[in-house]
């Protein structure tokens, strides 16, 4: 009858496999990584939550306790806590492990949102406002506050865009009111 490393037969009197007892997940990557200390403890933890709970005798807890500071890695940690509950949640058997932890993994992609096709075009007739001497000045600002308007609703980037042709259209329609004004003013003068 084969033994468990913590001196109880298995239940079925076969010999562990390499992929594992019928109640213990199968051999993973990270079954051969080392433990640290504090993955030790972990196990420990596991481990008198389930003597205080019954579900090990004082002999087994004392046998596993002595194994799981003796355990170089994760895959004899996970034998000595597999066929006991690790918390309020315990993963369903099979489910997927990662090949790799999620702390070596490359950082997820960031989702691009849409670009606001009316800050876009608040940004052009800004510009365009130095070729045709600030005409589109007054398009670009009612345009940028369209493209912000949505912006805010829907969600979408471009709000840097539409502030920039707000900021040139009103810059331009500024100029254009401080030259009628210097007009009038001259017109005024020369009377």
């Amino acid at each position: 009858m084969a033994v468990q490393p913590w001196g109880q037969p298995s239940p079925f009197g076969q010999s562990p496999s390499p992929y594992g007892q019928p109640w213990q997940p199968a051999h993973t990557p990270q079954s051969a990584m080392r433990a640290a200390h504090t993955d030790r403890e972990r196990a420990v933890d596991v481990l008198k939550a389930a003597y205080a709970e019954g579900r090990l005798s004082a002999e087994e807890y004392s046998q596993r306790f002595d194994a799981a500071h003796r355990a170089q890695t994760y895959g004899e940690l996970g034998a000595l806590v597999a066929d006991l509950p690790a918390g309020p949640m315990v993963a369903p058997f099979g489910a997927p492990v990662p090949v790799v932890p999620p702390t070596f993994l490359p950082p997820p992609m960031p989702i691009r949102r849409r670009m606001n096709p009316v800050a876009v075009t608040s940004l052009v007739l800004g510009v365009s406002c130095f070729a045709t001497g600030g005409l589109t000045g007054l398009p670009a600002v009612i345009t940028g506050h369209i493209a912000r308007s949505q912006i805010r609703v829907r969600g979408e980037d471009g709000d840097g865009l539409a502030m920039a042709g707000l900021i040139i259209g009103w810059l331009s329609v500024a100029g254009w009111a401080l030259l009628l004004t210097l007009m009038l003013f001259a017109a005024a003068a020369g009377s």
